[in-house]
């Protein structure tokens, strides 16, 4: 493969969400152009060095695309540039998501524990890319498709956190309503059910379902997810609408805690949801 055959295979990043992130991205593009043209490489030239086509670093400096991980580490090794462009990545890399989601991104990213009840949908962080397509495409008013083919990569670039070492400790407790809800048809929920069994098998992971015919449910007041941070403070995050709280004050984190734990205890076992989601399988 020529350099010019693995510039254009790779991705050419993704657009900034919101104005915030816009700015982070632009001052990043600025800041490579300089470097780039301090070391007098014309964008051919460069994009040769770092894998990627001209039309993508441009992107890049204008502040139209989100540069990739990988083109920030070998833009700064190739330009010599001391760490300058890396120390950038991480809020760079936040620019991917929605606004309000960009503190809980960071939360997330770095938790130590991560506890979730999900009444409406199967977790991001257990959705296969068609699932989370299918979700995207129902939204009301529409998002344009560039909007959610970025939110599709930012939802599977959080993913990476399986990849984690050390590992976080995760528990999962989803309603059995999500896990029959037939969001994007027969073959999305099939793929998406099979990823839930196969990251349920993680060591670090637990997932239950909540039975519809449970009586007594102490998560009625809807969605939550507990982080607790490698500080070993632990902060709520709600969601709604678009909107976004984080809960950091102790007593109100101290009660989501509690709910969670009698949660965990109504919610069927892990085995018994492994069973549960090959029943639902055998159905479709």
């Amino acid at each position: 493969m020529t350099d010019d055959d693995e510039a254009e295979r790779e991705p050419v990043g993704q657009c900034p969400e919101d104005e915030p992130g816009q700015g982070v991205v632009t001052a990043f593009g600025r800041q490579l152009k300089l470097l780039r043209t301090r070391a007098g490489l014309e964008r051919p030239e460069f994009g040769k060095l770092v894998g990627y086509a001209a039309q993508s670093v441009a992107s890049f400096e204008q502040g139209r695309r989100i540069p990739p991980p990988r083109f920030i580490d070998k833009a700064d090794d190739v330009l010599d540039a001391g760490g300058m462009l890396k120390v950038l990545k991480e809020e760079v890399a936040r620019a991917q998501y929605p606004a309000f989601f960009r503190d809980a991104a960071r939360l997330e990213a770095e938790a130590l524990e991560l506890f979730l009840y999900a009444t409406q949908a199967v977790p991001g962080l257990l959705q296969t890319e068609e699932y989370t397509r299918a979700l995207l495409a129902m939204r009301r008013p529409l998002l344009d498709q560039d909007t959610i083919e970025q939110r599709v990569s930012a939802r599977t670039t959080r993913q990476e956190i399986f990849n984690r070492w050390p590992a976080p400790l995760m528990s999962f407790v989803i309603d059995e309503a999500v896990l029959r809800r037939p969001f994007g048809g027969t073959p999305v929920m099939h793929g998406v059910l099979e990823q839930i069994l196969l990251i349920g098998q993680r060591r670090n992971v637990e997932i239950q379902a909540m039975p519809i015919g449970c009586e007594d449910n102490a998560g009625v007041d809807g969605p939550f997810t507990l982080i607790t941070s490698k500080t070993g403070d632990q902060v709520v995050y709600l969601e709604v609408q678009g909107r976004s709280i984080l809960l950091t004050d102790r007593d109100e984190v101290r009660s989501v805690a509690a709910r969670y734990g009698i949660i965990r205890s109504q919610a069927l076992t892990p085995q018994e949801t492994t069973e549960l989601i090959k029943k639902l399988l055998g159905e479709l």
